[in-house]
């Protein structure tokens, strides 16, 4: 089995928009939210508000966890665990030289998004924003225990929701 691929995002609304970036991936311009990886000794926290930043110049406070998604790609069985926070944007920094693999930094309404529906990376995307709109929130506690959380995935894998 592949090992799980485990990275964190946010979800920035404002004014009825969501911050999203277009970025390439494998040769190809796929749409999602802004984040990425863990780095070794970051929270997730802290690595989602520097992905954030790095991808789209915008500094944001995290204010709750969304939830944690578990999505499987169906040919590869890749595993893709995302930690998905919500976030307020704070400023943004539109001159700022972003990471070379971003195409473009937008702002969404969610009828925008699903337009782009054939272009997301993963249906993680489109999953967060309703998640987001519902008012869905998890408690924080379903990370407690897991750190370092990436030497505890499987922890965190227990808590996922299944895209």
């Amino acid at each position: 089995m592949l090992p799980t691929d485990l990275t964190v995002a946010a979800v920035v609304e404002q004014d009825g928009k969501y911050l999203i970036v277009e970025e390439r991936s494998s040769g190809t311009l796929v749409v999602t939210q802004p984040g990425g990886h863990i780095e070794t000794g970051e929270s997730p926290e802290e690595a989602c508000t520097r992905e954030v930043m790095e991808e789209t110049g915008c500094e944001i406070a995290i204010n709750s966890l969304l939830g944690v998604y578990l999505w499987i790609h169906p040919q590869s069985r890749q595993q893709f665990l995302r930690i998905v926070y919500v976030a307020d944007l704070l400023q943004e920094d539109v001159k700022k030289k972003l990471d070379d693999c971003i195409h473009a930094v937008h702002w969404y309404h969610r009828a925008d998004i699903e337009h782009h529906v054939r272009k997301l990376r993963t249906p993680i995307v489109m999953r967060c924003i309703d998640d987001y709109i519902a008012g869905k929130r998890q408690p924080e506690s379903i990370l407690a225990g897991a750190m370092p959380i990436q030497h505890r995935v499987a922890d965190v894998l227990a808590n996922a929701s299944l895209v």
